[in-house]
């Protein structure tokens, strides 16, 4: 049988979501986890890969399982077997053919940047003191709906078939002393969100025009975007999937 984990983590600690051979990453911390608590081998496939840094306050991944157990308890034993960085929402049976990467329709991120010094988030919002023009910004994101190619934010050498994506929002808020810059998509590339983001603080500090975005994606190339803002400041915050993946007992 498969099931779904709903999920949550800190990056902090972490050399990302993905396996790795030197580092420490999320997924390896949960495997351990499951398997210790089932007490049989078990491998979990996540939704996507977040990188070194990054934060999830929605993550999801599948695992499959012979046996049987209520949510309610084995949500509050991995939690007591897990670090205090993650934390799971719940575990729920899918469908068997159901897959945690492949089936996800949308995902959002959030970046937060903190306008002020801030003594408490400066581990989870990017610090830029400087005057930031929110509008000229939010102009720049109109850009972005008008295209479905976005080489130009993709890290290089990757083994992606399609540099295209459907940007379904992407805007910018403001809340208190911090700005949100929220996207949602079908898909990412690596890198794509803190690219975008370094992207549009070049058109909100003044360093370029909204409109220099297009020929920034009609160029295809990485080194024609901005810079890659700090993974720290990144949030995988919703992934959505079609209502039918649920099995209910």
């Amino acid at each position: 049988m498969r099931f779904f984990i709903e999920l949550s983590y800190n990056g902090k600690a972490y050399h990302g979501w993905q396996n790795q051979p030197n580092a420490i990453s999320v997924q390896e911390v949960l495997e351990k986890a499951l398997s210790t608590l089932l007490n049989t081998d078990i491998a979990i496939m996540g939704a996507g890969r977040t990188d070194a840094g990054v934060h999830a306050s929605q993550m999801f991944a599948h695992f499959d399982y012979d046996g049987d157990f209520k949510s309610i308890d084995i949500v509050y034993k991995l939690n007591s077997f897990l670090p205090k960085d993650i934390a799971v929402a719940d575990v729920f049976k899918v469908q068997s053919d159901i897959h945690a990467r492949f089936h996800a329709t949308e995902r959002t991120y959030h970046y937060k940047i903190s306008t002020s010094k801030n003594v408490f988030d400066y581990d989870f919002a990017y610090q830029v003191q400087l005057p930031i023009d929110v509008e000229a910004m939010n102009e720049a994101c109109k850009i972005l709906f008008k295209y479905k190619d976005f080489q130009c934010f993709s890290k290089s050498n990757t083994d992606v078939k399609t540099y295209n994506c459907d940007i379904k929002e992407a805007y910018w808020t403001k809340q208190n002393e911090q700005l949100i810059f929220t996207i949602t998509a079908d898909r990412f590339l690596r890198n794509m969100v803190r690219a975008i983001v370094g992207t549009m603080l070049n058109v909100g500090l003044g360093k370029m025009k909204p409109e220099t975005l297009h020929a920034i994606i009609a160029s295809k190339n990485r080194s024609e975007a901005g810079f890659s803002v700090p993974a720290h400041g990144l949030y995988l915050v919703k992934i959505a999937y079609p209502e039918t993946i649920r099995v209910h007992s």
